[in-house]
């Protein structure tokens, strides 16, 4: 079994250096990715595949002095190259002809065994054509009104290939504190997205003098381009107004809920009680009351009166008490 040690450029004075970083070619091209390192008694080169949503890393090949051994799966579109022998610098080549999708991937050379790797090349074989990222910072959410912190939102979005990277600026300088980028873009049909969030004080937001830059460094194949926005702090007293605002009309609402059900619930009450009042009189004068007694009358209308008093007393102590 092949033994790791994950220790990429430079691991023990052993210095592996791996060219280009990133690569980007159509179907059909080929490719040529170089691996070299300066320990001279080091007679075996290795190199890894790690496909697109995979966290394993597979063996291509070797190449052992001048002699190359190829996994069954590649020998078709790989080959090794170079001359490991001798006491000079070792350097050596893998080559990929006739590209295709299905070799996009993390590319890593190894300068012996155990492996001590190099810094590995991204290749992305196109789909579809090289597109720009589109940048937009979305501010605070008025969901954190009451929090001390304030959470703003980049996203780059439209962009394929996947070859980038995000940084945060404040007034013109890094910061890395309060940045969360996800780990990988995500694709959705012919582009990729990817978010950053960036935690910020309050009081800096509530600065207007403050300024608030992501950046989004994007691979196009020949260099690097970069690509942002920015938003300024809001005044802390228009800001501050607007909170209390939406935290009110947040707070209201849950109150105006809460006593609409209260009130529903007393008419729910109040309505059962008079049907049932209604229902306890009529059986009782059918059965009790002769119909000719103005006595028998004037007590089941006493009764309803106070019956009915009860039940509008009972819905007015819901309603305060809501």
């Amino acid at each position: 079994m092949l033994s790791f040690r994950l220790c990429p450029g430079v691991c023990q004075g052993i210095e592996v250096h791996q060219t280009p970083s990133s690569f980007i070619r159509k179907p059909g091209d080929n490719v040529q990715l170089v691996c070299t390192h300066g320990k001279t008694d080091y007679r075996v080169m290795l190199w890894y595949q790690q496909s697109p949503g995979d966290t394993a890393m597979t063996l291509i090949g070797y190449l052992n002095i001048k002699n190359p051994n190829m996994e069954e799966d590649y020998k078709k579109h790989f080959k090794l190259a170079g001359d490991l022998s001798g006491t000079t610098a070792k350097n050596g080549s893998l080559i990929i002809q006739q590209t295709g999708a299905e070799h996009s991937a993390f590319v890593v050379c190894s300068g012996s065994y155990p492996a001590y790797f190099g810094e590995g090349t991204r290749l992305t074989v196109l789909e579809y054509n090289v597109t720009a990222p589109t940048v937009k910072i979305l501010p605070p959410s008025s969901k954190e009104c009451k929090k001390k912190k304030k959470t703003l939102v980049c996203v780059a979005s439209g962009f394929y290939p996947d070859h980038v990277s995000v940084f945060w600026q404040i007034d013109g300088v890094d910061v890395t504190d309060g940045v969360a980028t996800d780990n990988n873009a995500v694709r959705k049909n012919e582009s990729y997205s990817i978010t950053s969030r960036l935690r910020v004080l309050a009081e800096d937001w509530r600065s207007p003098d403050r300024t608030f830059t992501c950046t989004v460094t994007f691979f196009n194949g020949t260099g690097y381009e970069p690509h942002s926005d920015s938003v300024h702090g809001t005044a802390g007293n228009v800001l501050l107004h607007t909170d209390m605002i939406v935290c009110a009309k947040s707070s209201g609402s849950s109150v105006m809920t809460s006593q609409a059900g209260k009130l529903s619930y007393a008419v729910f009450l109040a309505k059962s009680s008079l049907y049932a009042l209604f229902i306890t009189a009529l059986v009782w004068k059918l059965k009790v009351c002769p119909t000719s007694s103005p006595a028998c009358t004037m007590y089941l209308c006493h009764v309803c009166w106070f019956l009915l008093i009860q039940t509008v007393i009972c819905v007015v102590i819901l309603i305060l008490i809501s």
